[in-house]
């Protein structure tokens, strides 16, 4: 059986009530399995995340689109986070079955229905980009929304689908196909934003970090501390505990301790394999020897 998973991002994480009416289209999708979703009032966002089969996929995504760009007013948005719409991103990633080039025709025909029938710009990014300069997310969000009205006038950054306008309550929406990348965030023991910000600039790629690092310094003004945001694209080329422990060092270059951890939304189990092997020093570990894994599959006769 093919199997697609879903990870949108939505411009809400303190309004709850918001969150529960968006979420509440995948809890009663047919077809589709929710698998975890989680806010955050500084970052002001929330990551839903559900799987199932390509067609109850797209057709849940719609309508978690739909309530989500009808609940969510972009006009007076406020998080730490990096964001250019109320729907901010709608990545679709393969997980069984599912080829890349088909992962692509999805996440084109469903930009082509939102800019058809919303009427709202859209952008493709990562695998799913249609120009070499778009691969990148950070640079089709650059500037953020409140830079996209004037970006919308730039011939250069024209969507890839819908109206070239300006939607204040709505923005823009980001759509991709991509491989399950690890959303990892690692909060400090201070409320020096440079530093956090510093720390992020020396692990990501594009300041010469570690090649599938993204990575951006965050203040978290109700814990009273920062975080170093970051997206690790590929974590099979750069492992977790590679990154975690580069930012450890860091952080400890300014006297600084890592309070906590945190994975947003679900992890491949390889990601998992790499921890406890590295951890442990289990090098020869795999993931044949997790029970649960052993028992798909077992019909218990």
């Amino acid at each position: 059986m093919k199997a697609l998973m879903c990870v949108p991002n939505i411009s809400e994480g303190s309004d709850l009530s918001v969150v529960e009416k968006v979420v509440g289209t995948i809890k009663s999708a047919p077809g589709v399995m929710l698998l975890d979703y989680s806010s955050d009032g500084d970052h002001n966002r929330s990551v839903i995340s559900y799987i199932g089969a390509p067609d109850p996929m797209v057709a849940a995504t719609k309508n978690l689109v739909k309530m989500a760009i009808d609940s969510i007013d972009m006009r007076t948005h406020k998080g730490s986070h990096p964001r250019q719409g109320a729907v901010d991103v709608v990545p679709f990633i393969p997980v069984r079955g599912i080829s890349s080039e088909e992962g692509i025709a999805i996440a084109h025909n469903f930009g082509k229905w939102v800019g058809n029938e919303l009427q709202i710009p859209v952008y493709f990014y990562e695998d799913a980009a249609t120009r070499p300069e778009r691969q990148s997310l950070p640079k089709v969000r650059k500037g953020q929304y409140e830079a996209l009205a004037d970006k919308l006038k730039d011939p250069f950054y024209a969507p890839d689908e819908g109206p070239c306008k300006f939607v204040a309550k709505t923005g823009s929406i980001q759509v991709c196909s991509r491989f399950p990348l690890v959303a990892l965030n690692i909060n400090l023991a201070s409320t020096d934003l440079e530093m956090a910000q510093k720390i992020a600039k020396s692990v990501r790629h594009i300041n010469g970090g570690f090649r599938y690092v993204r990575a951006i310094g965050l203040a978290l003004g109700k814990e009273m501390q920062v975080q170093v945001s970051m997206n690790l694209v590929h974590y099979e080329k750069t492992p977790i505990p590679m990154v975690v422990e580069a930012v450890k060092r860091e952080a400890a270059r300014h006297g600084v301790n890592v309070v906590k951890s945190e994975l947003v939304g679900p992890v491949p189990m390889g990601a998992m394999v790499q921890v406890f092997s590295y951890y442990l020093q289990a090098h020869d570990f795999s993931m044949d020897q997790v029970l649960e894994n052993a028992l798909i599959g077992w019909s218990g006769e």
